[in-house]
């Protein structure tokens, strides 16, 4: 299969906390004409993966038409009790609260994607460990990477 979006930057910013599992914030350029901004780079359980642009999924007030979050008891709005919601879930069991906006189609693009961002990371990583290292990210609103 052959991938036909190019990856010509990719802007990381490093994360402080390691009490989570996130580990920098991201976007990436496709094509010198297309950004993807709001990936994160996360530590899971098998390892580093990039994750998806995502918004919360909501659900709207039957009295009032106000969008609240899945599970939000009371209208933000007008206060009234929510019915129960229409919370999906996933096949392990835990709901899903966030929907990707953004996301590759087909696995060889997951791998591309995924591939291209982690070395950038890596590189990052890298040059974070030198003396007096400082992230262009913040300087410049951008840490580039040429791919």
């Amino acid at each position: 299969m052959r991938v036909l979006m190019q990856v010509t930057e990719v802007h990381i910013k490093l994360t402080q906390s390691m009490e989570d599992n996130l580990r920098a914030y991201c976007y990436i350029v496709l094509n010198d004409s297309l950004v993807i901004q709001d990936l994160k780079v996360v530590e899971g359980a098998h390892g580093l993966f990039i994750s998806m642009p995502s918004r919360k999924v909501t659900d709207r007030c039957h009295q009032c038409d106000c969008k609240n979050h899945l599970r939000a008891r009371y209208c933000n709005n007008c206060g009234v009790q929510l019915k129960k919601g229409c919370v999906k879930y996933k096949s392990d069991g835990r709901p899903e609260l966030h929907q990707d906006i953004c996301y590759p189609i087909n696995s060889a693009g997951r791998i591309y994607l995924e591939s291209v961002v982690l070395k950038a990371f890596r590189e990052e990583v890298e040059k974070s460990k030198q003396p007096g290292y400082i992230c262009a990210y913040d300087n410049t609103g951008s840490a580039l990477v040429e791919v």
